[in-house]
């Protein structure tokens, strides 16, 4: 029985270490995607479909722009 507590200590000892590893990666910024955005205007844009007519995303937002200035 002395064997299982034991375990249990060493596993949440593990765990916190891990834990604590991941805190001070997020931190120093080791997620951060700084790939995705440089390369998002190579993608295309989601259709959208208004008025019975398919459009993208960015034309539509030009149009929008287009029409508040007139």
């Amino acid at each position: 029985m002395s064997v299982i507590y034991v375990l249990l200590a060493i596993s949440i000892c593990v765990a916190l270490v891990f834990f604590i590893a991941f805190i001070r990666s997020v931190k120093a910024g080791q997620y951060d995607d700084s790939y995705t955005p440089s390369v998002r205007m190579l993608f295309e844009d989601e259709l959208v479909s208004t008025e019975g007519t398919v459009t993208t995303k960015k034309s539509e937002k030009i149009n929008q722009i287009q029409d508040t200035n007139q």
